[in-house]
């Protein structure tokens, strides 16, 4: 355990020492995030999944900086550079940027000009220039470093020389820098404008044709908007400080008296200025910016895929999935309640084919035949068309129609996984049967799909993509392991998410599944090859096995309190599963009493909410929504109408939804909760909502429909 660790970590994030020591101890012994925050509150403090990641994520950057100082102190030490004094002060660096600044000066680099001074020998007269001695003629000092042998013709190459090692010494020294910094970040701002020859190409852009604001104030999608634009061509960005007021408070630090020598210094100052030190800290700061920029973008990314992830399901029932066209018709699926496909066809309802009569009695047909109980219909092109057709057909009243957000369906019809599960059909088939099953379970379905492709939201392509698939991974694993799977049911690919596990005994479980039948209870688990006790602790509390002769084993409970809860029944002479099923009986119990060493009231508190509703779904249950029937296309829609809509993607300047034709509007943030200032959009909606709308205009050329909220 690195003590360093625990004190940065507790310094950055205001959490208990203890919480942080045992959290870190934890996960270097292999436990999990969702473990750690489900079944070791004892040890964590109570520290939610949030925190427990925040550590998670502060300990891989601290191993990743403990590495790189590895690397600095051997560059260093191979140059015979390092003495026992910058040894101490690199061990004890946990600054990536003071770090690097520390590094500058031994760090490998192409040769420079300064480079190519102290071979021709004129690093003592950099120094003497730098003591601007006023008393000591300069030329009759530069003279003595003239030499034809060694490249320097005349006194005026040697203190070109000598000036070219004092700008890289100025541009190299820490307190230079961070004074640059420090006039970056309080007074920087950022410029954009269009490439003179793009005008026409970039007017998408033209928003940032001449556009400039304070760095500092730059939200995160104004600054990737303009990052891609730069990335595309179209725009030249810049980030800009006061140069001559900065060049002259370096000026001021480094130039003394008034002599040759200072005049000479003041030039190296702001040659290393402008060469050297300004085009080096405003990468520097584009750089930081950008990445705040992603951070916020991947915040506001993960949480949508988050809500996305906890949909409602509707749960196991039979059925039908359509994925609607026009000219290619429409792709019908049939599927049992375990989500197994059972038919499929095509039919035609729509222009150019025309067969509305043949469709309808298809349609008719197979919901007698596959007893189906539900319909999804994707939400794409033709989707209101379909939705419309299907619910003026006669179907027994207890078929709900539904409409179903198809994004990431193609992405998966097309992958691996879908090839591998259905290698026998087509794409279209496919994704017809993910919006089918996405409607009976979306969490299921959804982690197929690579989350980045799913479009909830903003400029994710432009982000870091290391750190959005950490992020989102992060999400998905969260999402899986709170609602919980079932054991013989659920994919490999959703098993592969489960704490503990990944995709090597996540199969080894689907195929110990496919050899011996379904498992009977969690303990058979350890019958599956290479998953041992470790991984067995891990995932255990998060598998269900609804038909165990355990009932535990359909809950949250963890195994290894099994013990606690037949202690509970036997106290009050009764089995575990009479305990489930009585209030009577739960009420009776005072859990103090089954405190123990390694049990405390977080855990004991746990178990009883979940005796009270094992196995319960936290994602609640999935609301009908309809679309407004005056509305079909854009050119429907009109200022002040008032219609209802689902929020179906989140950005920090506002939220796009979906009112039932094929452009989504936009609330802007300030449109939110008008009168108020909402500076996180995720505070006051969520993705999926269900809300009432009011049109504020429509810009037919553009296809942009600008809305405000009503409810």
């Amino acid at each position: 355990m690195n003590s360093e660790y625990v004190k940065i970590i507790v310094r950055e994030t205001g959490l208990k020492e203890h919480q942080v020591e045992n959290t870190l101890k934890l996960l270097e012994n292999g436990a999990t995030i969702p473990f750690i925050s489900r079944y070791r509150k004892e040890s964590t403090g109570g520290m939610d999944e949030v925190q427990v990641t925040e550590v998670s994520n502060a300990l891989e950057r601290l191993d990743a900086l403990a590495k790189r100082k590895e690397t600095v102190l051997s560059t260093i030490e191979g140059l015979d550079k390092l003495t026992p004094e910058l040894k101490d002060r690199i061990e004890h660096c946990w600054d990536a940027t003071e770090l690097e600044d520390i590094y500058a000066p031994y760090k490998p680099h192409r040769k420079t000009r300064a480079d190519a001074a102290r071979e021709k020998g004129l690093e003592p007269l950099a120094e003497f220039v730098m003591k601007q001695n006023a008393y000591v003629p300069l030329d009759r000092e530069a003279k003595k470093y003239v030499s034809k042998e060694k490249g320097v013709e005349s006194v005026d190459d040697a203190l070109q020389g000598a000036m070219d090692i004092i700008a890289e010494q100025v541009s190299l020294d820490e307190g230079t820098r961070n004074q640059v910094r420090n006039a970056y970040r309080r007074t920087a701002r950022i410029y954009s404008k269009v490439v003179k020859s793009k005008e026409a190409d970039a007017q998408k852009y033209r928003d940032w044709f001449d556009f400039s604001e304070p760095l500092n104030r730059c939200a995160s999608h104004r600054l990737l908007a303009m990052r891609r634009g730069e990335t595309e061509g179209m725009l030249r960005v810049s980030i800009e400080i006061d140069d001559d007021k900065t060049v002259d408070s370096l000026s001021r630090h480094y130039v003394r008296g008034k002599s040759e020598a200072s005049e000479l210094v003041d030039e190296a100052v702001q040659d290393s200025y402008y060469r050297l030190l300004q085009p080096s800290i405003e990468n520097e700061f584009a750089a930081s910016s950008k990445n705040a920029a992603d951070v916020e973008a991947i915040r506001i990314f993960a949480r949508n895929l988050e809500q996305l992830l906890m949909a409602s399901p509707l749960g196991q029932k039979a059925v039908m999935g359509i994925d609607p066209g026009f000219r290619t018709g429409c792709k019908v699926v049939c599927l049992d309640q375990q989500g197994t496909l059972l038919h499929n066809e095509t039919i035609y309802p729509h222009p150019p084919h025309n067969e509305a009569r043949q469709s309808a009695a298809k349609i008719q047909a197979l919901v007698e035949q596959y007893k189906i109980e539900a319909i999804a219909i994707g939400n794409g092109t033709a989707g209101r068309e379909t939705k419309d057709f299907i619910e003026h057909l006669r179907l027994p009243a207890s078929v709900q129609i539904f409409s179903v957000n198809e994004d990431g369906a193609s992405i998966y019809s097309a992958s691996k996984t879908a090839r591998d599960e259905f290698p026998d059909y087509d794409v279209t088939v496919r994704g017809a049967v993910s919006i089918g099953r996405r409607l009976m379970d979306p969490l299921a379905e959804l982690v197929k799909i690579d989350p980045s492709s799913i479009g909830v939201g903003q400029y994710q392509k432009d982000v870091n993509q290391t750190e959005l698939k950490h992020s989102l991974d992060q999400t998905v694993i969260s999402c899986v392991n709170r609602v919980g799977v079932n054991l013989n049911t659920a994919s490999t690919h959703l098993l592969t998410y489960i704490s503990g596990l990944g995709p090597q005994l996540a199969q080894n479980i689907v195929d110990y599944r496919t050899e011996n039948g379904p498992f009977h209870n969690r303990k058979e688990l350890l019958k599956v090859p290479r998953l041992g006790a470790k991984a067995f602790e891990q995932a255990a509390g998060f598998l269900r096995v609804p038909d165990s002769d355990q009932p535990l084993d359909n809950s949250a409970v963890h195994p290894e309190s099994y013990p606690i809860v037949e202690k509970m029944a036997k106290d009050l002479k009764c089995t575990v599963q009479e305990l489930m099923k009585s209030p009577e009986l739960r009420a009776k119990i005072d859990i103090n009493r089954y405190v123990t060493d390694k049990v405390g009231i977080p855990t004991l508190t746990d178990i009883m909410h979940e005796l009270e509703k094992p196995g319960r779904d936290p994602r609640g249950p999935l609301k009908k929504f309809e679309f407004s029937n005056e509305v079909h296309t854009i050119e429907d829609v009109k200022a002040d109408m008032v219609l209802p809509g689902i929020i179906s993607n989140i950005t920090n300047f506002g939220a796009f939804v979906d009112i039932g034709v094929h452009v989504k509007g936009l609330i802007h943030v300030s449109q939110l909760a008008p009168g108020k200032f909402i500076k996180d959009p995720t505070q006051v909606i969520s993705l999926q909502q269900q809300v009432i709308v009011k049109v504020l205009s429509v810009d037919l050329e553009r296809q942009r429909i600008s809305l405000v909220m009503e409810k």
